[in-house]
């Protein structure tokens, strides 16, 4: 009997000590010791924009500043701002110069083959020093990416494009010419990657008819609202400069959005956002960009639907953004059964508002990457899935559209990368 007590004395013991040390420290992550210092570099997804546009709304935030939250926390963090509707090809390559700093190369035999320009803007970078070796520590200088939504495919690519080059690249582009993103001298410049909400399948909404251009202007036009701003101040800035869509002198904003939603680029091209936000398209990147060997993988889901009783369908919960309904409904009822596409069945219904549940752990369509539950125990070369954020919208993760603060959220992600050994 004593022995009894005993064992009950020492569980209510242990339950309280791991009660407190949640409340207090936000979870296992939060306790964890401190192994690297390598700054944090947050990508944003389909229709972002960059920490200096929209009048202070933030990305990352909303009205609360993550990237700031995160820095007061000791975490040296970077906000990034590439092409908010451009292909990941074209963003992966954005996000390079935007970090690293000088002139976006998109490539020679890239922008040969879908008609644009090769060169984009010019950046003075986040960090000119990332990929050298730091003298104060002798080791290179690596950074934790962060992407929500499309950012994730994004900075996938990136790392691919990274540690491995392009053959087209190579064979088209004198080595004068050729940019070093594509030239196959394996760059380990990246620690850790963490994707939240991303389609690494794609997303069912991009299946619908102009799929992903009413979410577009419909998110501008909710950011434009939030930060109360109007159509013909907003500032926002669609970065599709090398398609020739850049705003010209005393343009108003809504001519210059208009020209770019007639624009032909979002069916006659797949070098846009709408193709790679697609299952189809998803599938063909996810054949070539693989999970690197050197780099620890992390992924989030989020959910904010449930299961109507008579059809079986997957329809939108109270809490979920009016203007993601009409998109939750779509994706929580639409399947497809296409020789040569990927097939569509109810395992996709379930999703944020707009992007399926079932694609956010990893890739798995097309791809040979290993994807595990996170059990506390990080391996390089895989993808460890951190589980599923209930009764959460696509922009809630974020801090868009919610009450609720993710400052201690990001806060434990922070740390969870910071106590990843470093290489």
């Amino acid at each position: 009997m004593l022995k009894v007590k005993k064992l009950h004395f020492l569980l209510v013991t242990m339950l309280c000590l791991l009660v407190t040390a949640f409340f207090l420290g936000g979870g296992p992550a939060a306790a964890a010791e401190r192994q690297n210092n390598y700054p944090i570099v947050l990508v944003h997804g389909f229709s972002g924009w960059g920490r200096d546009e929209m009048l202070g709304f933030k990305y990352w935030g909303g009205f609360t500043d993550l990237q700031e939250k995160l820095e007061s926390a000791g975490y040296q963090t970077y906000t990034a701002a590439v092409g908010p509707f451009s292909s990941n090809w074209d963003r992966a390559c954005e996000l390079y110069a935007f970090i690293k700093g000088g002139r976006v190369d998109y490539g020679k035999a890239h922008a040969a083959k879908y008609g644009h320009a090769r060169y984009g803007r010019t950046y003075p970078g986040l960090l000119p020093n990332w990929g050298e070796v730091d003298p104060s520590t002798g080791k290179t200088v690596k950074i934790h990416l962060i992407g929500h939504s499309m950012g994730g495919q994004t900075i996938r690519l990136l790392a691919q494009l990274l540690e491995n080059g392009d053959p087209d690249e190579i064979a088209t582009t004198p080595p004068s010419e050729l940019s070093p993103l594509f030239n196959g001298q394996k760059k380990s410049w990246i620690h850790s990657i963490t994707t939240i909400s991303t389609p690494h399948d794609g997303t069912t909404l991009a299946d619908a008819v102009n799929g992903m251009l009413p979410f577009a202007q419909q998110t501008v036009a909710l950011v434009a609202a939030a930060s109360g701003l109007c159509a013909d101040n907003l500032v926002y800035d669609f970065k599709l400069d090398q398609w020739g869509l850049k705003r010209q002198p005393g343009e108003t904003f809504a001519s210059y959005a208009d020209r770019v939603w007639n624009s032909s680029i979002w069916e006659s091209t797949h070098d846009i956002s709408a193709w790679d936000l697609s299952p189809d398209g998803a599938r063909e990147l996810n054949k070539w960009v693989k999970a690197q060997p050197d780099i620890y993988y992390f992924s989030y889901g989020t959910e904010a639907t449930f299961r109507e009783l008579i059809t079986g369908h997957e329809i939108p919960e109270l809490s979920m953004n009016p203007i993601f309904v009409p998109f939750a409904l779509h994706m929580g009822a639409y399947t497809r059964n296409v020789p040569d596409r990927v097939v569509i069945d109810s395992n996709w219904w379930k999703n944020d508002g707009v992007v399926n549940t079932c694609s956010m752990s990893g890739p798995h369509i097309g791809s040979s990457d290993t994807i595990v539950n996170y059990n506390g125990q990080a391996q390089p070369g895989r993808w460890h899935y951190l589980g599923l954020l209930e009764s959460t919208d696509h922009m809630d993760i974020v801090g868009i559209g919610t009450l609720w603060s993710p400052t201690s959220w990001y806060r434990d992600l922070a740390s969870l990368l910071a106590s990843l050994p470093a290489n």
